[in-house]
């Protein structure tokens, strides 16, 4: 049977609070096999552990801090997330990374909590989960800088940057795509998911943003990951179970699933 991995996910967040059992039982009869929840803040990070352990080996939980809110960082963040990752709760450190669209967070603290949690995925052995938008310059320098050799992850929610698309792939990153592949103006997203092997490719839905072109202005939500499926198996000429195939063991070697 065809399955799918949504790689990001965020239902720790209020727009899931009202029918969060509904919405991961639709996700389960559309053939989704794991979550990868994304938590950002510490009540959202506690809420996900806890739904780890209440639909195991289905919910598993990343965590990091979004570049919006890297002010947040202080001297306990490296050892708090650390702990949890030695406890074994935590699949994946992020997201993390540079966000210069509204820069809700001074660009320098951006980057010196990006450096961070680079070294922290290294020293853990984890994957980062990493955010770019309109930051790809720096966002390939701070990962060539703080690579040491080590460093394995994912560019989410890919915008279609060329430059950045050729560093990831240089540095042996994954690339994930979510549903504003099927949204008309995004052609540059359309080829950039031609262009990139198959075996580098992951889905996501980042839920509860962007919905799929037909559910424009509602609520995403994990269910809808086939729709990222579909719109790459179009551009690439393949079937929608060649690339649920790939993209699930994608996930599954990257996140240890």
């Amino acid at each position: 049977m065809t399955m799918y991995i949504d790689t990001h996910a965020h239902l720790t967040f209020p727009e899931f609070e009202i029918d969060r059992p509904e919405v991961i039982e639709r996700a389960k009869a559309a053939r989704v096999e794991a979550i990868v929840n994304i938590a950002l803040d510490d009540d959202s990070i506690k809420k996900s552990l806890q739904l780890s352990k209440d639909y195991p080996d289905f919910i598993f939980t990343g965590a990091g801090l979004h570049p919006h809110e890297a002010s947040e960082w202080n001297d306990s963040t490296y050892q708090k997330f650390t702990a949890l990752a030695k406890e074994h709760k935590l699949i994946a450190i992020g997201e993390t990374g540079l966000d210069y669209h509204y820069k809700l967070s001074p660009v320098d603290q951006q980057k010196k909590v990006f450096r961070a949690f680079l070294e922290m995925a290294q020293e853990l052995d984890l994957p980062a989960v990493i955010h770019s938008r309109e930051a790809a310059r720096d966002t390939i320098n701070i990962i060539r800088e703080e690579n040491k050799g080590k460093l394995k992850g994912v560019l989410h929610c890919f915008a279609g940057d060329p430059e950045l698309q050729k560093a990831a792939l240089e540095l042996g990153l994954h690339i994930s795509f979510t549903n504003n592949i099927t949204y008309p103006k995004a052609d540059i997203i359309r080829t950039a998911a031609k262009e990139i092997p198959l075996d580098r490719i992951m889905i996501e839905t980042d839920c509860p943003f962007l919905s799929p072109q037909a559910f424009r202005g509602q609520r995403n939500e994990p269910a809808y990951v086939i729709k990222v499926a579909e719109k790459i198996a179009e551009v690439k000429g393949l079937t929608v179970e060649a690339v649920a195939f790939a993209t699930t063991e994608n996930a599954k070697r990257l996140f240890g699933l």
